[in-house]
Parts: C-alpha cells; sequence; structure tokens
C-alpha cells in the first residue's frame, strides 16, 4: 500500500498459451484422479440400471462430474429408463461420423450418458487407426470427468469384467433370493477366473427393507470366496425397497428425503473414498487402452504407442 493506495497487482497475467497449459495441467490432474467403476449384476432384473441411474444422481448432486458408459442397448438401456432419446452412440464416434461429445446425453439430473451398446460390440474388429482414433477421442473429451460409472450388459456377457485395469472397481449389484445370488456368486467365480489379479469386489444388496437380510447374505458371500476363490468382498450397503424406485427418475432427486435416495446417497460417498489402487494412470485414455487390448485376448504394446504418440 502506498499512501493509503492499493498497489495494483504485478502479478503477470496469463497469455492466451499459458492459460490453455493452465487448463490442460487442470484436466490432465482430474483425468488422473478419475474413478471408474462396472455396476454388475449376475443376471438381469438386479436393478442394475437403476442403482447406476441413482448413483449418478446422487454423485452429480454432490458436485461430481459424472459419466454414465451404458453397455446395453434396446428397451432396457438407460436412455431408455430415464425416457430420453439418443440419436447417436459410440458406433457413430468409432465411424468418425461425430465426435464424442455430440454423442453423449445429458440426463436432468446432471451427468451425462454414454451410449455405447453397438460401439462395445466391434471392440475386437477395430483397425490400428480406429483403436488410435477412439483413444484420442476419450483423451481430448471436453469435460474432465471425476467419476465413470459403467452400466454393463447384465452377467457374463458384458466386456468390462475382464478388464485388466488397476482403477477400474467392480460393483456387483443383487437382490436376497437364492437364484439371485447363486447368479452373483457365479459372475464374481467368472470375473476371477478370467481375470485372477482382481482381488476385491464391492457387493451392493438391492430389495430389501431388512437390513440384518442384506448383513447375513453379504457374510455367506465372502465366506464362500474367500474360502473358495481367495478373494475379498466388501459390503458397500444396501438399498431399502420403500416403493419409490421407478422409471423415468432418481429417487435422489425427485424423493430426496426418501430411505432409498438416503441409500445411494451414502453408497456413492463411499465409493468416492474407496481406496485407489496403486498402478497405472486412470485417465480415461488408458482405460479404453485397456479395454481394446482385454477385447483382442492379450496385451500387446499396440496401444501404448497409440497413448505415447498422442503426446
Amino acid at each position: 500500500m502506498r499512501g493509503g493506495v492499493i498497489a495494483p497487482c504485478t502479478e503477470p497475467r496469463l497469455t492466451n498459451a499459458g492459460r490453455d497449459q493452465a487448463e490442460g495441467l487442470r484436466r490432465l490432474r482430474v483425468q488422473d484422479a478419475a474413478r471408474i467403476v462396472t455396476v454388475a449384476s449376475g443376471s438381469a432384473g438386479a436393478g442394475k440400471t437403476i442403482t447406476v441411474i441413482n448413483l449418478a444422481a446422487s454423485l452429480a448432486r454432490s458436485g461430481k462430474n459424472v459419466l454414465v458408459i451404458d453397455e446395453n442397448a434396446g428397451a432396457c438401456n438407460i436412455c431408455a429408463t430415464l425416457e430420453l432419446i439418443a440419436h447417436r452412440d459410440l458406433l457413430d464416434v468409432i465411424r468418425r461420423d461425430k465426435a464424442l461429445d455430440e454423442v453423449l446425453v445429458s440426463a436432468k439430473e446432471g451427468f451425462e450418458i454414454l451410449p455405447a451398446g453397438r460401439g462395445m460390440r466391434v471392440l475386437d474388429k477395430l483397425s490400428p487407426g480406429d483403436e488410435a482414433h477412439l483413444i484420442g477421442c476419450f483423451a481430448h473429451i471436453a469435460q474432465p470427468m471425476d467419476v465413470v460409472l459403467i452400466d454393463s450388459a447384465a452377467g457374463r456377457s458384458s466386456r468390462l469384467l475382464a478388464l485388466d485395469f488397476a482403477g477400474h472397481e467392480i460393483l456387483v449389484v443383487l437382490p436376497p433370493d437364492p437364484a439371485s445370488i447363486t447368479s452373483a456368486y457365479s459372475l464374481i467365480k467368472h470375473v476371477h477366473h478370467y481375470h485372477a489379479g482382481k482381488r476385491q469386489f464391492h457387493i451392493l444388496i438391492n430389495k430389501t427393507s431388512v437390513e440384518r437380510e442384506a448383513e447375513m447374505v453379504f457374510e455367506n458371500m465372502a465366506g464362500a470366496a474367500g474360502r473358495y476363490l481367495g478373494i475379498s468382498l466388501a459390503f458397500t450397503g444396501f438399498i431399502p425397497a420403500d416403493g419409490k424406485l421407478g422409471r423415468g427418475q432418481a429417487v435422489a432427486q425427485a424423493f430426496p428425503e426418501g430411505p432409498s435416495a438416503a441409500a445411494f446417497r451414502g453408497v456413492a460417498e463411499s465409493l468416492t473414498k474407496w481406496p485407489c489402487q496403486e498402478g497405472e494412470s486412470r485417465r480415461l485414455e488408458r482405460f479404453v487402452q485397456r479395454l481394446l487390448q482385454s477385447n483382442h485376448g492379450s496385451h500387446d504394446d499396440r496401444a501404448s504407442a497409440m497413448v505415447a504418440g498422442l503426446g
């Protein structure tokens, strides 16, 4: 201060190039911190898609940037459930007909949806040029994402479950009936056989109003998984059947004071606090690189060279 007058700030102003560089560094930090979770179920009807919608809505309400990748096609996908229309999807990006940001669908609950059912089916048929293009699209997505939720195809048909990626978590959703428990355990066993390095799965019990019932289901599954598979299960919680869950809406927005909305908020909060596995970067393009590799059935160095070439 000079003579009672505050001196003007002498810090240098950022040039356009400086601002671009700062934004680029911020994007890299955010993308490195992205949490990627595949939500899976042993069979149809477990409530997997409704779970993804409500977790995404809860995370968005808490200020997170959320991308939902929908592996499902047809009447049971996320856009159809939310009564949204997806004119384009991931296949259009692969064919270079649309940019990635152009096929994203914005949900009123505050998250973005990438319809990917058709695109996922051709990942093992892509040329090296197509793979490089797809990786580059995810590297330059306009909005950096804090959380990526993947609504996987039901059962063993998903292309995500065998993904060998350090930052990839699997959340298995199941109701407490015997058939659902059996199919969920079978799915976990299948993934463990396919990818022996996956040592932990997260479990969410759905469609129950009795906490002790959910705990007993988890304890039985965890005991069997530890004894016969040598893996650990983590209890993420349970979603009460309060009659509020339905099509075309997320309870986090429509019934924020309801028991199921509160439960989803709790699960969403715990999800952001899961310990991060050490290892490779969790940027979206690295995730896509690993996804492409897993669909080839081998871990070659081709996609690694593509990422390095993005510079």
